[in-house]
């Protein structure tokens, strides 16, 4: 059967190579409009997308006959994904394919922002000289922070070791194994911040993310640092870094992505001050990272197209499910445990255990893949899915131990996740009650009932009166409104466990007179996206 692909994006010529070396048609068509795309995609089984082809949902639906999507590269912000699964199109990428051109880029950007690089460039360029004006700072002897071990992460560690950096770094999976084999020192982030003469982060941008470094945490700062960012834009809080540089908390910022790209006119004016030097996104823009994504993700295309291998599919298993209605709540149900359970879990976790009883046990497997993508999603960069997520698990050094039980327990099906030890709460489970209806009903012995959505308080108390009278009083003194609670207790006058919902994020501050509270202890946090 022969096959026709869409090149689109200027991607490497060696996609078109391979494509041929495989039997299968594929036809260049460069900076196609809106229109023309539509009116061109139906007569294609596949299309190479880089970043500049947005593939929306009504794109997927105008293409008759596609039956996969390739991003030469790892973001797939511009694929709608949930829209390519529903019509049972692969989408799949090169997660490896950009580790190098990136960790390269991330320390030439060190180097540059270190030594003013940019900025004397243009000054000689302008028939200038200032020697004075630009000196710079050595690196050598430096402290290196970096947020995020996974494989970029790595790669820079190894390259500014060599440069005579001491490098520290912050990532929740990370374990001490993989810390000591790199000769890195694991810490938290406030620590991290406040020893780091140089920061650079290598991490999604999620909510925990986002602003990562603003004015709002400035004083945790160590005095004259330099900030690089070759990963997500918005981690650094953009319109805070000009502050962050003239009042002196930072010396230099270095940036390579931007919350948009291009960016637009008041980020702009940001980038233009003397302190912060910029590229375009440029981090995997080398002659060999763009072959070799493009060379690889023809192969995997084609693999798939000949139903050899799904090799780099972000929806291979989701697409074999999403006709089998009996899976999916308990898919969604895995996912929404996991995430609410790394929110619990001490920080470097690396031990959890899985139980599933009742209907559920028979789809162990892909819940557990459910279950860590809900883990490590928030802090691993590349996108994780049901293919990739035991890749990741292992990589970030995970041990997981699942077990099944076939007969029911209080409800029908059950999925019990167990942290490790540390962890103020150490065993959750949870149940589906209906469509979209998703919770909690038994956390450490304490029977509870608590839907996996929005924002969260879980603390332990005395059960004594007046406890949830003094919580409620200090949300409303803050304006803070309270959508539902939940109890949990063991016997009367003895221990309990409260869940109080609310209608808005909670900052540490605001969490700070609740922790306050007589009698309240281990107070957590919990932030998930709402059902439906």
């Amino acid at each position: 059967m022969s096959f026709k692909i869409l090149l689109a994006d200027n991607v490497d010529p060696v996609c078109e190579d391979v494509f041929a070396e495989r039997g299968i048609e594929a036809v260049r068509k460069n900076n196609l409009t809106e229109d023309e795309l539509f009116e061109e995609i139906p007569e294609y089984d596949g299309m190479v997308v880089r970043s500049s082809t947005t593939v929306s949902k009504k794109l997927i639906k105008a293409a008759k006959n596609l039956k996969v999507i390739g991003r030469a590269g790892v973001g797939v912000d511009n694929i709608d994904i949930p829209a390519a699964t529903a019509s049972g199109v692969l989408v799949m990428n090169t997660p490896d394919g950009n580790t190098i051109s990136t960790a390269e880029h991330t320390c030439g950007m060190i180097l540059a922002v270190a030594r003013n690089i940019p900025q004397s460039v243009d000054k000689v360029k302008n028939n200038g000289w200032d020697r004075k004006k630009y000196m710079g700072t050595e690196v050598h002897n430096k402290t290196l922070g970096i947020v995020g071990l996974g494989k970029i992460g790595s790669e820079v560690a190894k390259r500014m070791q060599q440069f005579g950096m001491t490098v520290k770094a912050y990532d929740p999976f990370a374990s001490q194994e993989k810390a000591d084999r790199l000769e890195v020192e694991l810490l938290e982030l406030d620590e991290l911040l406040g020893v780091s003469d140089f920061l650079t982060v290598h991490t999604p941008l999620t909510e925990k993310t986002k602003g990562m470094v603003s004015m709002g945490n400035a004083d945790k700062l160590k005095k004259g640092m330099f900030m690089i960012n070759c990963a997500r834009g918005g981690i650094y809080k953009e319109e805070d870094l000009p502050k962050l540089i003239d009042e002196g908390y930072v010396a230099g910022v270095a940036l390579d992505s931007y919350t948009n790209e291009p960016p637009k006119d008041d980020l702009y004016e940001i980038l233009k001050h003397p302190n912060i030097i910029c590229t375009p996104h440029l981090g995997a823009s080398t002659e060999e990272a763009q072959e070799k994504v493009a060379e690889q993700i023809a192969h995997q295309m084609a693999d798939a197209l000949e139903q050899k291998s799904f090799k780099g599919s972000l929806n291979g298993k989701s697409i074999s499910l999403i006709t089998n209605k009996e899976v999916q709540p308990y898919l969604k149900l895995a996912e929404k445990l996991g995430s609410m359970a790394i929110q619990l879990a001490p920080e470097h976790a690396n031990e959890f255990s899985f139980e599933y009883s009742g209907t559920c046990a028979k789809f162990a497997d892909v819940l557990t893949d459910s279950i860590l993508k809900g883990i490590l999603s928030q802090h691993v960069s590349e996108a994780v899915n049901l293919i990739n997520a035991r890749h990741y698990a292992k990589e970030r050094g995970l041990n997981i131990r699942e077990t099944t039980a076939t007969q029911t327990k209080t409800f029908n099906d059950l999925i019990t996740i167990e942290l490790g030890g540390g962890a103020e709460y150490q065993k959750i489970s949870a149940t589906v009650f209906g469509d979209e209806d998703y919770r909690i009903v038994e956390i450490d012995g304490y029977g509870i009932e608590l839907r996996l959505e929005g924002d969260i308080i879980m603390y332990q108390n005395v059960d004594k009166p007046g406890m949830l009278a003094g919580v409620s009083g200090a949300l409303a003194q803050q304006d803070i409104n309270i959508a539902s609670l939940s109890l949990g207790r063991t016997k009367k006058g003895k221990n309990a466990i409260t869940a109080v919902s609310v209608d808005k994020k909670m900052t540490d501050n605001e969490l700070k007179p609740i922790l306050e509270l007589d009698g309240v202890k281990a107070l957590q946090y919990v932030s998930l996206p709402m059902n439906g």
